[in-house]
């Protein structure tokens, strides 16, 4: 046999009494029994298709598995009357038999599954799995299909497994002795590769989105779908990340070779990646064969979210079908139609959520069916099940943003979500959102002007003193921020600000200042981070006046951070911004006492005009 190694070459002769063929072993099979078929790229397909040829002899055969790749024989209608599927996840192959009912879905916890084989609850008859070939110890391999395979074969009454020596050996807890499996069937059968498609433009910008949220040293875990794929393309240039997640692809291998990720900052398991299963090429089936650096473990070790919390910065990614403007999040089904499966996404997002600087989010494209309707709504679709709930959802990230929901009111997650939606949804969910009484009847007029600003807008400095501070356009969510801000601000600074002793700004004017449009007006703060979020510190705006095709430009900076550079800086990047829109230039008036703001323009660069008039000196920059 060719293979891997690491197995008994004579291990047909050492356990002659178990071996026989996927025919032989699949006869011990009664009617009405329930069989397990294992995961992935772990199914064992000679004994799948000779379960298949029995069917007019096992009637009323419930089939349990979690996921499954190609296609699956015993669901189609010819086979209804002998084989029924239970299945833990939908995959693409059982999906219309469910759905049309000949078929079940058990929506679970993926931490749950193992306990409801070990306790009797679902008892398992009989469990068809796939192993590598007995080492000299005796041990056979489960390779890359732990998960929930491992309980599946140590609780039901019948094992019969795959013998494949194109199976990899992997270290961590994956292996069954071959004297507790009862029947070995030989195979040298290749292992079915998933190659992940180019992921398309809209995908990459969600996962770039997402990559801005993890910090060097954060573990991560990659759910299934295109976005979590995606996502390890912007993370080679991390430091130290670590893996803990249920599934790896081809990814993971270019992660490591990089150096991004090393394991060194995880609290257990440092610098190992953990999984419990894998799909993807031969190449990687390889590469994960006796990896020291990679282990594999059970379901119920690898979910268990008191072990996932345990890593600092542990960020989860997952995806969903579709998020109400609340923050329910739908990942299971389309309205009344079940789709896919409740799956890991609960588990992580509480050890995410519960982990010291964790991020638990929620990847999801705007839209759906080809643009047609949006993904995120006012109210889910009716018979949608609720995945993770609203109190339990944290990030939402679409390709038009970011959207932290966490202790955030309903009015701030409304607009937060209708912000990082489809541009040409957003007008509808803001109707929907006040009819509704999620936000304001006055809210209304601020139709046009709910987005997150383009990204090309963000830039950094550093401070004198090492400090990182972020610049990014203003967000719909920032208005207590900003009224934090302009609290905080001496009286003298508001006062040349705007020109008067004012006492306190009416929510309606710090609205005009939070929401804009992005193209007329453009507002850039600056942030450093705090537990509760961004602390805006400074704030630089322009707003055009079409007819001249010049923005008046104004910029405030919190009084201990003055004097420090930052409404140079700010004043640079907003004249950048003008620039690239084709505006010709900036207008401004300052008071004759404020020479903090006339040495900005005066340090321009600019063409300058000005002009004094009383206290007040008005200036005309045109770009150079």
């Amino acid at each position: 046999m060719t293979g891997f190694g690491g197995y008994d070459p004579n291990w047909q002769t050492a356990y002659a009494d178990q071996v026989m063929s996927a025919k032989e072993a699949v006869k011990r099979i009664r009617p009405g029994q329930r069989v397990f078929i294992a995961t992935g790229a772990g199914e064992p397909w000679d004994l799948v298709h000779a379960l298949v040829d029995r069917a007019a002899e096992l009637p009323d055969t419930e089939i349990v598995h979690l996921l499954t790749l190609g296609e699956a024989p015993y669901v189609t209608e010819a086979m209804a009357a002998s084989f029924r599927v239970n299945s833990f996840f939908i995959a693409e192959n059982v999906r219309e038999a469910i759905q049309a009912g000949r078929g079940d879905y058990t929506p679970i916890l993926l931490s749950d599954i193992a306990e409801l084989f070990r306790t009797g609850q679902m008892p398992l008859d009989v469990a068809l799995i796939m192993v590598a070939p007995p080492d000299a110890a005796g041990n056979c391999n489960l390779g890359v299909s732990v998960d929930i395979v491992k309980s599946a074969a140590e609780n039901a009454s019948l094992v019969i497994a795959q013998v494949n020596p194109n199976m990899p050996r992997v270290r961590g807890d994956a292996d069954l002795h071959a004297y507790d499996l009862d029947c070995l069937v030989p195979s040298d059968a290749p292992l079915p590769e998933v190659i992940q498609p180019e992921p398309d433009p809209e995908t990459i910008q969600i996962a770039e989105n997402v990559a801005s949220l993890v910090d060097d040293g954060s573990t991560l875990e990659f759910g299934i779908g295109k976005v979590p794929q995606a996502l390890m393309r912007f993370l080679r240039t991390k430091k130290d990340l670590g893996i803990h997640t249920e599934m790896v692809s081809d990814g993971l291998m270019e992660l490591m070779e990089s150096g991004a990720v090393t394991g060194a900052r995880k609290a257990v398991d440092v610098g190992k990646v953990v999984a419990s299963f894998c799909l993807g090429s031969q190449k990687l089936y390889e590469y994960i064969h006796d990896n020291p650096r990679v282990s594999f473990h059970p379901t119920e070790y690898v979910n268990d979210s008191s072990v996932i919390a345990q890593h600092p910065r542990m960020v989860a990614v997952n995806t969903a079908l579709e998020v109400d403007i609340t923050g329910q999040v739908c990942a299971d089904s389309l309205g009344a139609r079940f789709y896919s499966g409740v799956g890991g996404q609960v588990d992580f997002n509480w050890g995410a959520s519960h982990s010291r600087g964790g991020k638990a989010v929620i990847a999801i494209p705007s839209t759906a069916r080809g643009g047609e309707v949006s993904r995120i709504v006012c109210h889910l679709t009716p018979g949608a099940g609720v995945v993770t709930t609203r109190a339990s959802v944290h990030y939402v990230v679409t390709e038009y943003g970011v959207a932290y929901l966490h202790g955030k009111s309903v009015q701030e997650r409304a607009l937060a979500l209708i912000s990082v939606a489809h541009p040409d949804f957003r007008a509808g969910l803001l109707k929907e959102a006040i009819a509704a009484k999620y936000l304001a009847p006055e809210m209304g007029e601020l139709e046009g002007r709910i987005g997150t600003g383009p990204k090309d807008l963000r830039t950094t400095m550093v401070l004198d003193d090492g400090t990182l501070l972020s610049f990014r356009p203003i967000h719909p969510t920032d208005e207590p921020r900003m009224r934090e801000l302009y609290y905080a601000l001496s009286q003298q600074t508001m006062y040349y600000r705007f020109m008067s002793n004012i006492r306190r700004l009416p929510r309606r004017q710090i609205q005009q200042f939070v929401y804009i449009d992005h193209r007329d007006e453009v507002a850039i703060v600056g942030t450093l981070p705090e537990a509760s979020g961004d602390k805006i510190i400074a704030i630089g705006r322009y707003y055009l006046n079409p007819r001249t095709n010049r923005a008046e430009v104004a910029f405030t900076v919190l009084d201990g951070f003055q004097n420090r550079g930052i409404g140079t800086f700010l004043f640079q990047h907003l004249m950048r911004i003008a620039r690239r829109h084709g505006i010709a230039g900036f207008t401004a008036e300052v008071l004759r006492e404020n020479r903090a703001m006339q040495a900005v323009f005066n340090k321009s660069n600019c063409k300058l005009r000005s002009q004094v008039q009383e206290d007040v000196i008005s200036y005309e920059l045109d770009f150079t």
